[in-house]
């Protein structure tokens, strides 16, 4: 059973930083790609960040130079350190993974439960 965890969310004031972790275990092969999507109930989700095994990454352009995607690859672990966080950042944030950066793009296989991030203003 593929079981991706996340953990680190939580309350958080405006300006201040935050680390998401997120352990992905059960899989016989390589999580290719692991990444991050936001949601906040009711809209589209949206896609966060990407690494690949490579450690090649991508983040969304309205986060660029807030954010830090990162994995440890013998962990099978992904992090997602946030800084100078904004209200506008709450949302329930979703481990993710699939074998490529489209597939991750278009349709993840796996997905973690999520965990709340709130910024208080």
């Amino acid at each position: 059973q593929v079981q991706l965890v996340e953990s680190g969310g939580g309350l958080v004031q405006a300006g201040g930083s935050l680390r998401l972790s997120c352990v992905a275990s059960g899989n016989n092969f390589k999580f290719h790609v692991l990444g991050w999507y936001r949601q906040v109930p009711g809209k589209q989700r949206e896609l966060v960040a990407t690494i690949t095994t490579g450690g090649t990454t991508s983040v969304a352009d309205s986060l660029e130079g807030r954010i830090t995607i990162s994995r440890d690859n013998a962990e099978n672990t992904v992090y997602l350190q946030m800084t100078s966080l904004k209200p506008e950042d709450t949302a329930v944030y979703y481990c993710a993974s699939a074998p490529s950066i489209v597939q991750f793009s278009r349709a993840p296989q796996y997905w973690g439960q999520g965990t709340q991030v709130t910024v208080a203003s």
